[in-house]
């Protein structure tokens, strides 16, 4: 019987295979080895595509005559430093007592194609068999499982199919886009910029993203902001100071008048004023007002859904203003301690799987002193045995892997962890245990108080039942707009003040103390911070912040959860856009807006984020076997080969105007900048 191969992502993984294995394993150059087991690894990318020089010296020229570069055969070379590991590798591929070798790359999508990549370029000779291990956790149970219930590699052509579709459509639309637009453009907007030479990198997420960011910020520039002016009145219930607010409501006299900004505001100072003395009628305050109604409801608000990539670097974002990249980095860290589940995963729910043993992850956390209180009683009381039938477990909706959850093992590795951390795996097991508790229950009150014809609307809300919330406690966000989101809604009402107002009837008098204008104007939209581009980003450039409508339109999106944090970085890298490292606050740069200025003239639909996420789509199609990847790649070759010859046949000064427009606008900048916007941004 021959030895078994296993080739995974990297060193440190090779290690914990090792050990999972229990085997006498000896260290060899690049590569662990025992009496059944090889093990060796990648280390990131071993084989990249070739640049177009590698089909003919001349294309290493950039030049028009050589637009649109599309090859038949594509062309694939070892990348320079990590040769001696892939030499290692392919040895190991050839060597005659080996029968099968497991590909135990990264599980998803670009892990597949590192290692497709390397068994390609190493030509391999078909005589061992191939298989796939395909895990959720580094624990040791889990690459065991792996490792027994491996695949046929060939149920993962599909995948390999689509992650090489898409090395190819990054590949063509980078080549043909960055050097057709440079070659059009680039001279022009040097001249602006003050530098000696200028490339337009363009790409077909990349440049999506810095659209979004471009145009939100125009719309922000170009706001005109409105005042308003809203009329509150004061009045005691039980020795608490009640607000109640206007509303022209049908029955008043300003319903639907033109004087208004809103049903609850004038445009006018003046009407506002008009209005408190029509009330007043020439009588001092007190006035009397008579309650026309109360109406009191509960309110459930359901434990969120489990993490994915996407959520979690939105919330570290928020409460850690850790930018997306560093998230990720922090995710993989505890992955690789063992501590949490794979981290590039888009799913928020379990498998019915894993929701079978999910004592064993949650057993694994009594060890923790924050959380062994609620996990003991989450154990004894038999909270998980309804997990199964719950919102939180969906076969449907789980691609390539569930969501992000801690796995009650690598807990001696906590000593380890930086601050953050720290911060972010107890966010992630908050998270998780917020599930197996009941939903958090608010009581709220409505009093409708009507002076005349008119009405002022009281509104009061309590939490009656903590729920979930005893357990779910992110960090508190002094922003109004996030604290009902984080259950830490601010209130001057209790249940028992609620109770009391069962004393009072439909009719009865109120006596109103005072009436106030309160002055308000309308708000820009908000610039994106990191992690709110990264949600933008799934949801295929909708900022939507409802979780549940966010779980409807999954697998929309603009890239995928591996790559957005990378993307982001990449265009704060070369430029295009500015990140703020204390708020996360991204904005664009002179020459992010110039270069949207030229792909908006010349190749729009790479700005457009439902046709980016098209695209995604499409491979996505490919990965489930829906389309073939021949019918992919015509449409592909057709969009850049079309698109790239519409470029070429532009005038070279038809955005001069633009560049002049934009490079005032930045000069003026820097002359007055806007103290307030630098702080914001």
């Amino acid at each position: 019987m021959g030895k078994k191969l296993i080739i995974t992502e990297k060193p440190s993984v090779a290690r914990e295979f090792a050990k999972a294995l229990n085997q006498n394993m000896k260290s060899k150059d690049g590569y662990i080895e025992s009496e059944d087991y090889i093990i060796t690894w990648c280390v990131g990318h071993l084989v990249t595509m070739s640049y177009p020089d590698a089909y003919d010296e001349s294309l290493k020229r950039w030049s028009m005559d050589t637009l649109p570069f599309i090859p038949t055969d594509y062309k694939y070379e070892i990348i320079e430093n990590v040769k001696k590991q892939f030499h290692i590798v392919r040895e190991l591929f050839h060597r005659n007592d080996v029968d099968v070798i497991y590909n135990a790359g990264d599980s998803g999508r670009e892990g597949e194609y590192i290692q497709r990549l390397v068994l390609m370029m190493a030509g391999y000779n078909g005589k061992a068999e191939l298989k796939r291990i395909w895990i959720d956790s580094q624990t040791e149970d889990e690459i065991l499982r792996g490792i027994r219930e491996a695949k046929d590699s060939s149920a993962y052509d599909n995948l390999s199919n689509a992650a090489y579709l898409r090395a190819k459509e990054d590949y063509l639309m980078g080549i043909n886009f960055s050097r057709v637009l440079t070659l059009k453009y680039g001279y022009g907007m040097k001249q602006f910029l003050n530098q000696d030479k200028m490339v337009i990198s363009v790409g077909r997420v990349m440049t999506c993203v810095l659209g979004m960011v471009v145009k939100r910020e125009r719309e922000i520039r170009d706001f005109v902001k409105t005042p308003f002016y809203r009329v509150l009145s004061g009045f005691f219930i039980q020795d608490k100071s009640i607000e109640g607010e206007w509303k022209s409501v049908e029955g008043s006299k300003y319903y639907n008048s033109p004087l208004l900004y809103k049903e609850n505001g004038f445009l006018k100072e003046e009407s506002a004023v008009q209005l408190i003395e029509e009330l007043k009628n020439g009588n001092d305050f007190p006035l009397t007002g008579i309650l026309e109604s109360m109406e009191k409801k509960k309110e459930t608000k359901n434990p969120p859904l489990l993490y994915n990539l996407a959520e979690l670097q939105n919330d570290c974002s928020r409460f850690f203003k850790c930018s997306p990249d560093e998230t990720l980095r922090i995710a993989q860290e505890l992955y690789e301690k063992k501590m949490t589940t794979y981290p590039r995963t888009d799913a928020r729910v379990l498998s019915t799987a894993v929701a079978k043993e999910i004592t064993k992850n949650l057993s694994g956390l009594k060890r923790i002193p924050q959380v062994a209180e609620a996990v003991d009683k989450i154990l004894s009381e038999g909270k998980y045995k309804s997990l199964a039938k719950s919102r939180y477990v969906n076969d449907k909706q789980i691609t390539d892997h569930y969501a992000i959850i801690p796995t009650g093992q690598g807990l001696n590795n906590m000593a380890g962890l930086t601050p953050t951390a720290a911060k972010v795996y107890e966010l992630i097991v908050r998270r998780f245990l917020s599930v197996f508790y009941p939903p958090a229950i608010y009581q709220k009150v409505s009093l409708v108080t009507k002076i005349g014809e008119e009405r002022f609307f009281s509104n009061m809300k309590v939490l009656a039942e903590e729920g979930y919330l005893s357990i779910w406690k992110p960090p508190v966000s002094k922003k109004k707009d996030e604290k009902e989101e984080n259950g830490e809604e601010e209130t001057k009402f209790d249940m028992s003040f609620l109770e009391s107002l069962k004393g009072l009837k439909k009719g009865q008098e109120i006596q109103i103390q005072s009436m106030e204008i309160k002055t308000g104007e309308t708000t820009p939209p908000k610039r994106y911070n990191s992690g709110s581009m990264i949600l933008a980003m799934e949801n295929a450039g909708q900022l939507i912040e409802d979780e549940e409508l966010r779980a409807q339109i999954k697998g929309s999106g603009i890239g995928t959860s591996a790559t957005r944090a990378e993307i982001l970085k990449k265009l704060v890298a070369n430029g295009y856009l500015a990140l703020n490292k204390k708020t996360q606050i991204l904005t664009p740069t002179q020459v992010g807006e110039m270069i949207y200025e030229v792909v908006g003239h010349s190749i729009r639909p790479l700005l457009n984020p439902e046709l980016t996420a098209s695209w995604e789509k499409g491979l996505t199609l490919v990965s489930n076997g829906e389309i073939t990847p021949e019918e992919y790649m015509k449409k592909l070759n057709d969009f850049v080969s079309r698109r790239t010859v519409g470029v070429k046949a532009l005038r070279q000064d038809d955005l001069l105007s633009r560049y002049r427009y934009v490079s005032q606008f930045y000069q003026n900048k820097t002359k007055s900048p806007d103290k307030k916007e630098e702080t914001k941004s």
